[in-house]
């Protein structure tokens, strides 16, 4: 674990804090309303995924998800 460093800002000592990278994925549809389902009424969840770094693997596996059924639903 890294220490932690500070930048002074008007006399203030504010920590240098960073989100962790994340691997890009490509978010479609389902990915994108479920962010917006997750920022609204699920703020611990969303702020717990984003700060772990594991957001946007999981808007990627719900988009995922949601597509597959969607076309397996399609197939009937």
């Amino acid at each position: 674990m890294e220490p932690i460093t500070y930048t002074e800002v008007n006399g203030h000592l504010l920590p240098d804090l960073t989100l962790p990278d994340e691997p890009e994925y490509d978010i479609g549809r389902f990915g994108l309303m479920r962010r917006h389902y997750l920022k609204n009424h699920r703020k611990g969840l969303f702020t717990t995924l984003l700060m772990s770094g594991k957001l946007n693997e999981h808007l990627h596996e719900i988009d995922q998800t949601a597509n597959d059924r969607l076309r397996d639903h399609a197939a009937i």
